[in-house]
């Protein structure tokens, strides 16, 4: 059994945490707190191994509260506001999620949590995804978040993966192809060969020009990708 803890300035929103934490037994609340003084002494006091964390508090945000852990606990952070994701995944949050939170999203988290706690010491994956949900694409010069749906190729380069977002420069993930192949939803993400993965919703046609070649467009994306045979043959089996 996992230990949480909820921090949270507002009591209604600590008791909408407690109500969806009751679906999941596998979960021990072990603390609630709603200011900073609160929190730092119950973390002290309790050490729980991952937080439910609002951001914005008064006199206060839930970043100071993390950053005054060593070693932090693992977070899930609570918030209402959307604009401070990027930075929440820079410092390696488990997930975000805004407020009111859906039962079925928080089962999301709940699984997250669990697979960070119980995979310490494992090298990282994306988690995950469902349709509904958003990723964070990190490199050393920028960090994308976008809709999983909003991706619409991923094209395996080495050990890394080039992944093609929709309005955005491709970028490029310390990732296999075989790890998202994992972790995306699969439809509308099919693998149609070893290199090359594609979101079938962001298709906008294809171009045959023989047997072995055609050229697939993808809505919004100004370069083509390349298909041979057996990716063309995989892609007819998953188009409507």
């Amino acid at each position: 059994m996992l230990r949480i803890a909820i921090i949270d300035d507002e009591r209604l929103a600590r008791q909408a945490m407690r109500q969806l934490l009751a679906a999941h037994p596998e979960l021990q609340v072990v603390g609630e707190a709603d200011s900073k003084k609160q929190a730092l002494a119950m973390l002290d006091r309790e050490k729980p191994d991952a937080i439910f964390l609002d951001i914005q508090m008064p006199g206060t945000d839930g970043f100071s509260i993390l950053q005054a852990q060593d070693p932090a606990p693992k977070v899930v952070f609570v918030t209402a506001h959307a604009e401070h994701a990027a930075r929440a995944f820079e410092i390696e949050a488990v997930d975000y999620l805004l407020k009111p939170v859906r039962p079925e999203r928080f089962a999301m988290a709940v699984r997250r949590i669990e697979a960070a706690c119980h995979s310490s010491d494992q090298p990282s994956q994306p988690a995950g995804y469902s349709t509904s949900d958003r990723i964070c694409l990190r490199t050393p010069q920028r960090t994308i978040i976008a809709p999983v749906t909003a991706l619409c190729a991923l094209e395996a380069d080495g050990d890394f993966t080039r992944i093609t977002v929709r309005e955005a420069p491709p970028v490029m993930i310390c990732q296999s192809l075989s790890t998202y192949e994992k972790s995306l939803p699969s439809p509308p993400f099919v693998r149609l060969d070893r290199s090359l993965i594609v979101n079938i919703d962001q298709i906008a046609r294809t171009e045959r020009k023989s047997r072995d070649n055609a050229s697939l467009i993808l809505k919004g994306i100004p370069t083509t990708i390349s298909l041979g045979r057996t990716a063309q043959q995989r892609l007819r089996e998953h188009l409507p």
